[in-house]
């Protein structure tokens, strides 16, 4: 049985950490969930990882609703959040719960996140009033990275903080089920999650928060050229994976590889025929 939005909840009344983790495909979302991770959230960060992209701005919806398929059909027990892209929330409330509901309908996910405090509260009321849980975004919102002039830390200042403080709590007031807080300050991450009800998940937020959720591929080393501050390595499996397709084709090109074992054979009754009926059928050859 799947992980609920109650149980999430019960974590941070128990003051138990809240792990998430990234994943888009089934293969590596089935290796999370059987890690017992609860939350798994299909993110708008695999236009980047996954697809090249150099931002999350060019990932549509169809691409969510085709890799969160893919992990819910890769996972039995963790909690399926899915992003909603760009400008698919941000327009008017009504295209917002249409999206959130296609996205629901099609995949089967548990719930969808989007990213903006006040401004979004509307649309986060509207899609909850649906019966669609709803996790917030703040800080960092790489969405909005071209506003907010690149990816750098937010809330640092007096007033900036204080309004992720209002866009907290007005999040929480329009029923998000829990908050993202993507590059804050760790003093003010940790005081917003004293005051607000609901869990928090940091992401270079500090360990102030209820929990916190990194981008798989950064924590495995699957992109070892790339490591940014508020990650860290478990892994090294970007480099493990190189070598393992070094040493293949060095396998193929010495002829190691396919020894015997890793084919089939003909039985020589077989062979002595086929070459029989070759021998009358290209008696020249």
């Amino acid at each position: 049985m799947r992980t609920t939005i109650t149980q999430i909840q019960q974590m941070k009344e128990r003051g138990e950490r809240i792990v998430m983790l990234t994943a888009y495909d089934a293969s590596l979302a089935a290796l999370v969930d059987a890690a017992g991770v609860p939350l798994i959230l299909v993110g708008d960060s695999m236009g980047m990882v996954m697809l090249g992209y150099d931002s999350t701005l060019p990932v549509t919806l169809d691409m969510i609703i085709h890799h969160t398929g893919a992990v819910m059909r890769g996972t039995q027990n963790a909690l399926i959040v899915a992003d909603l892209p760009f400008m698919t929330y941000q327009v008017s409330v009504e295209d917002a719960v249409r999206n959130a509901g296609r996205v629901m309908q099609v995949t089967g996910c548990g719930a969808v996140k989007l990213e903006g405090g006040v401004a979004m509260a509307p649309a986060v009321r509207a899609i909850t009033n649906c019966g669609i849980p709803v996790m917030g975004h703040l800080g960092m919102t790489p969405q909005s990275f071209n506003a907010l002039g690149g990816y750098k830390v937010q809330g640092k200042t007096e007033a900036a903080a204080l309004q992720l403080v209002r866009d907290a709590e007005a999040l929480q007031m329009a029923g998000a089920f829990a908050i993202v807080f993507e590059l804050v300050p760790q003093e003010l991450a940790t005081l917003i999650t004293q005051r607000l009800s609901i869990p928090t998940i940091g992401i270079g937020a500090g360990v102030g928060c209820d929990g916190e959720v990194q981008v798989l591929h950064d924590i495995l080393g699957l992109q070892p050229n790339i490591m940014p501050r508020h990650a860290q390595r478990f892994g090294e499996i970007g480099t493990a994976i190189a070598n393992a397709i070094g040493d293949y084709a060095q396998a193929v090109r010495d002829r190691s590889f396919p020894a015997t074992k890793n084919s089939s054979k003909l039985s020589a009754e077989v062979l002595a025929s086929i070459k029989a009926a070759l021998a009358l059928e290209h008696p020249d050859a």
